[in-house]
């Protein structure tokens, strides 16, 4: 049996989603990135074991994340997108890089990887229900940067 993989259409939509969304935490966009998730998501993420909600997602892990990293992308090209049967759900599983900061200013690589999980809405649109995101491995978790937040 094959994995559940999305088809070609399918597959461009989602890894749009993602790029735009990227675009948000690059732009340290916090208004303009809560459009692409449920306002009861439940994720895991460096900072917190579990988070339930967009609210608390933000203010426990994108406040220590992205104004202190720059250059965020999801890594497209080698994004693996799986799809239930109905087109309904879809999850995209996801390497990303970034550049963290040293206490010093200098800059570091910061991959990671990622597991969204979407959901289809009546309006056609995608929202994540679950996102899970982690550094890769040896990858300091601390990163010092300091750039202002565009939008709350």
């Amino acid at each position: 049996m094959t994995l559940p993989e999305a088809d070609a259409a399918l597959t461009a939509e989602i890894r749009g989603w993602l790029d735009r969304f990227a675009a948000r935490v690059r732009e340290v966009d916090y208004a303009g990135a809560y459009p692409f998730w449920h306002d009861d998501i439940a994720i895991f993420g460096t900072f917190q074991e579990l988070v339930r909600s967009r609210q608390a997602w933000t203010d426990t892990q994108w406040d220590n994340v992205w104004p202190r990293t720059a250059d965020f992308a999801f890594d497209l090209p080698n994004t693996l997108i799986l799809a239930s049967p109905d087109g309904g759900m879809a999850v995209a599983v996801t390497p990303w890089t970034s550049t963290g900061f040293h206490k010093d200013g200098s800059r570091f690589d910061r991959p990671g990887r990622a597991t969204i999980v979407l959901q289809k809405q009546p309006d056609g649109r995608w929202l994540g229900v679950h996102s899970h995101m982690s550094l890769g491995k040896g990858v300091p978790q601390d990163s010092y940067g300091d750039r202002p937040v565009k939008a709350r």
